[in-house]
């Protein structure tokens, strides 16, 4: 390939680049649109109150430690 055809190929090759980059630029603009848009149809009554109080230890019991397997057990 002479020095003409590569540079012509790196040429397509940037223009192509140029091109991709626009589309996803026009793709991210309206990602950001979308996304900061508010919802107007959303009920309010879709929140959930979570109390301060804490859970009942009762809960926790035949529950295994993530990660470290079953209480009272060595790790094999």
């Amino acid at each position: 390939m002479s020095l003409q055809d590569e540079m012509a190929a790196v040429l397509r090759r940037l223009d192509d680049l140029e091109s991709t980059v626009e589309r996803l630029e026009g793709l991210l603009a309206q990602a950001r649109e979308n996304e900061f848009r508010p919802e107007r149809d959303r009920p309010a009554d879709d929140l959930v109150t979570i109390p301060d109080t804490p859970y009942d230890a009762a809960l926790w019991t035949d529950s295994d430690d993530e990660g470290l397997g079953v209480r009272d057990r060595r790790a094999p």
